[in-house]
């Protein structure tokens, strides 16, 4: 029976096993000898000291952390949650709302969701001068977001803003996203995507930071995105000398081979309204069929064509039949009536004829024949959507909380391009939950079954005075509506929104609603023992739980020190004086009482055949709640029944 030792997922472990697959020879006892491993390589080592790479101050350290386990827990709190039908307090919903460090939950989620998550969106802080960057401490993290969000003391001390005048300005925001995105890119499915908005301060860093993790090859587009325009008065107050009224959207994918299909949008019609009967139109044709000229682009209706060159054309209309008559004059001679009827698709309306396709050639039958297409590669200049993130969350919530919240018209387009049904969407810097909001709205009006995972730190948005909350800005932070943090505020724009979707549309049966969860530190006592206290540490040793933690509390660290996801459903089944709960259709058995006889592994058993999981069980026990018969005794028990020692665990 082997002890849990608290921490999240450790891929480095992993990394050295795939490592030993292709290079047993470089990998002893666990342990990787470089030496060997460059011979393997051969000439592919870079030695030099210069090269082209991006780098700076910290860089190593923060790549160092990201892959340090966790030793903290996700705490259940039912009395914020809704239910998959929008009941307050009841649990059983598929989606998340975690509060706490987005890095600290990133890496508890890595057992969970390893390439399970299909599209990531964030909109972290731009780095404008005044936004909060998060200040980590690789040191101690989980005391570091205590403190900073004022659960350690009551001072609460404030989050800082990263001001131009800092000198490692640019250095502080690298740091503080490097670790983080290297450990979102592990949570990607291999055919998943990441979308991350940010503006021009650091555009151009953030490419070579996604470059760095992702690869070059990953790199899909920038997509220009409207934003709202600065008043004058604004705009003097910064070094713009021109009004910026777009920002970007960067676009990666995890395979760097992958096509996106759904990235191809229909032809935009046109009309004529015009006495210019030989305006261009425009428009390209994407999808080629039965060329050798797959790079190939064919000129717009309009030109006359020559040395018999076929042209194409979009949808055009004439006012009059003799114009129609003139115009195919005028691109391909004087074509027989039998040419016309085979090649032009004619309808006749109010305005004359209206040409859907033409094709039309000098010289007979063309060289290269492309199959038609009502489709065209959808443009990287996202200009119809209105920057109405601010609307939206003031017609929901009654108030502006946020200068600058994410329109759900954008989360809804790229959850459209993204995600199919059963899919997982992930939004660690969730502010406002707008991509939550989008979710439901889709699942709700395209009987969707997408799910959302969001993250946030519970940044406080008030200050202390006196040993009085005070907000932060009384224009913009409803103090007296009771949200002290920014995750009060996105976990009620969520519960607005499913309200808004069940008075709309009553006959929905999907899920609208969320499982809260709050990042604490481990419910398990660590084993750190000091001479003066010697007995203390003994006694803790054995009661090795906190006492203000829950039994429900311990139920969903294990499962996360197990690989499952908190939204599995859980069975709790009861034998005379012990429970043992069942989680995922048979996946894990867990007894956490404080004392198991040798039934309960009986019991277990029993339980195992009658679920019959699609994978081994595993199965927990709280070590504290046997004797060393009772858990010899049942360690021979479920070995017996065919359960591997090493699935057995205890805490």
């Amino acid at each position: 029976m082997q002890p849990m030792d608290g921490k999240s997922r450790n891929l480095i472990t992993e990394n050295i096993a795939e490592l030993k697959k292709l290079f047993p020879e470089a990998v002893t006892e666990g342990k990787v000898d470089f030496e060997i491993l460059k011979t393997l390589l051969g000439d592919e080592i870079e030695e030099r000291q210069e090269y082209y790479k991006f780098t700076w101050n910290g860089k190593e350290a923060a790549r160092a952390f990201a892959r340090v386990p966790s030793m903290g827990t996700l705490r259940p709190c039912e009395a914020e949650s809704s239910g998959r039908d929008g009941t307050p307090g009841k649990f059983d919903s598929d989606n998340l709302y975690i509060e706490g460090d987005n890095l600290e939950v990133l890496k508890l989620l890595q057992g969970a969701y390893h390439k399970r998550i299909k599209m990531i969106y964030i909109d972290p802080p731009y780095n404008t001068g005044k936004d909060f960057v998060y200040p980590d401490n690789y040191r101690s993290s989980l005391a570091n977001y205590k403190a900073l969000t004022g659960q350690t003391d009551g001072d609460g001390k404030s989050t800082r803003a990263n001001p131009e005048t800092s000198g490692r300005y640019h250095t502080d925001w690298l740091n503080m996203m490097y670790p983080r995105l290297i450990l979102a890119r592990n949570l990607l499915a291999d055919d998943g995507v990441i979308f991350i908005s940010i503006g021009k301060e650091e555009l151009h860093n953030l490419t070579f930071l996604m470059n760095d993790v992702f690869g070059e090859e990953a790199f899909k587009n920038i997509i220009t995105i409207r934003r709202g325009i600065k008043s004058v008065q604004e705009q003097f107050d910064t070094i713009d000398s021109l009004n910026r009224g777009h920002e970007y959207l960067l676009f990666y994918s995890k395979n760097a081979s992958q096509r996106f299909e759904k990235f191809y949008v229909p032809n935009t019609v046109l009309t004529d309204d015009s006495d210019d009967d030989c305006e261009i139109l425009g428009g390209w044709n994407n999808h080629w069929r039965g060329t050798d000229r797959p790079s190939m682009r064919y000129s717009l209706f309009g030109i006359k064509p020559s040395s018999g060159q076929w042209r194409w054309a979009q949808e055009r209309s004439c006012r009059a039949k003799e114009n129609y008559e003139k115009m195919l004059g005028e691109i391909g001679g004087n074509p027989s009536q039998q040419d016309i009827d085979a090649w032009v698709q004619r309808e006749e309306n109010k305005k004359g004829i209206k040409i859907d396709l033409l094709r039309l050639s000098t010289k007979g039958k063309p060289e290269h024949y492309i199959h038609p297409t009502d489709n065209k590669l959808a443009s990287d200049l996202w200009i119809d959507l209105k920057p109405n993130g601010s609307s939206q969350l003031k017609k929901c919530m009654g108030k502006k909380y946020f200068d600058t919240p994410k329109s759900c018209d954008l989360m809804a387009r790229l959850i459209d391009f993204a995600c199919t049904q059963g899919d997982v969407v992930l939004d660690f810097f969730s502010g406002s939950a707008s991509m939550a909001a989008a979710v439901l709205r889709k699942n709700s009006l395209d009987s969707t079954n997408i799910h959302f995972i969001m993250v946030q730190l519970p940044e406080p948005t008030f200050a202390i005075k006196d040993g009085v909350r005070i907000p932060k800005n009384e224009n913009q932070i409803a103090f007296n509506d009771g949200f002290f943090t920014v995750a009060e505020i996105g976990k009620e724009r969520i519960r607005r929104a499913a309200k808004k979707i069940r008075e709309e549309n009553p006959q929905f049966a999907g899920d609208i609603g969320f499982k809260v969860f709050k990042l604490d530190t481990s419910n398990l006592v660590p084993w750190n023992p000091r001479a003066e206290e010697l007995e203390q540490s003994l006694i803790d040793a054995v009661n090795n739980v906190l006492a203000d933690r829950s039994v429900k509390d311990l139920l969903y660290e294990v499962l996360l020190k197990c690989n499952l996801p908190p939204t599995l459903p859980i069975d709790e089944r009861k034998f005379g004086d012990n429970t043992v709960y069942i989680v995922g259709d048979g996946a894990l058995a867990i007894c956490l009482d404080t004392a198991i006889p040798q039934s309960v592994a009986e019991e277990i058993v029993k339980l195992r055949d009658e679920y019959a999981p699609v994978v081994p069980m595993q199965v927990v026990f709280r070590d504290s709640g046997f004797n060393d018969v009772t858990k010899t005794n049942a360690i021979q028990i479920l070995k017996q029944a065919g359960v591997e020692e090493k699935a057995i665990r205890t805490i």
